[in-house]
């Protein structure tokens, strides 16, 4: 049983959050019917990398994991240069104990791994040695991938945003096989042999 369906997709947003890391996920969720929700750490304003203006819809002491079908952590340069985000990372472990999807990419996976939530999960970033400099103890789970999921948590590198979008894709039964690998290839290789069967499959 899918006890995520009809519930939001949250989207953490932060200063300094990495605007290209996301967005395929979030727009191909939201034209799919998924609700997309941002929760910051206040109500108050936040400003992306890219200069944008984002006001939080819900705070983050106030989202449960019951009440969400899966919470999205972007890359910030505020994950690497401060513990201002530590509590979204603790949010994560708490969506993690109930069985409740997180993906994070870039910088937000060297949150999770202070956290400790990546010692004993398969998981990527952006290499290697950027998540030892944390100290954690799941080096030995690193894998060499675009993107990675194991169970309930999906993990990518800065420069894969298609690759973290189809695990989300996927993760929430959007699209599967054929049709998510030529969502992929559209997106990403630009194939233009992907737009047939998207077409067919009426996901354009």
């Amino acid at each position: 049983m899918n006890t995520t369906a009809g519930k939001p997709v949250h989207l953490a947003v932060y200063d300094t959050l990495a605007d290209w890391e996301t967005g395929h996920a979030t727009v191909q969720l939201a034209r799919t019917g998924h609700e997309i929700r941002t929760v910051g750490p206040s109500t108050a304003p936040v400003r992306s990398a890219g200069g944008l203006r984002i006001q939080p819809d819900l705070v983050l002491d106030d989202l449960r994991p019951e009440d969400s079908a899966l919470l999205i952590l972007p890359g910030a340069d505020l994950w690497d240069t401060s513990d201002d985000l530590a509590p979204f990372a603790r949010t994560a472990r708490a969506f993690l104990d109930a069985g409740v999807p997180v993906a994070a990419i870039c910088g937000a996976t060297a949150g999770l791994a202070r956290e400790g939530l990546l010692d004993d999960r398969d998981h990527t970033s952006a290499v290697s040695f950027y998540l030892a400099a944390t100290g954690y103890a799941g080096g030995g789970r690193y894998v060499e991938a675009d993107a990675v999921t194991d169970g309930p948590l999906i993990t990518a590198g800065p420069t894969e945003p298609v690759a973290f979008a189809r695990e989300i894709l996927r993760l929430l039964g959007v699209y599967e096989g054929e049709v998510l690998d030529a969502w992929y290839r559209l997106f990403h290789d630009s194939d233009p042999a992907a737009y047939g069967v998207l077409e067919k499959a009426g996901a354009l």
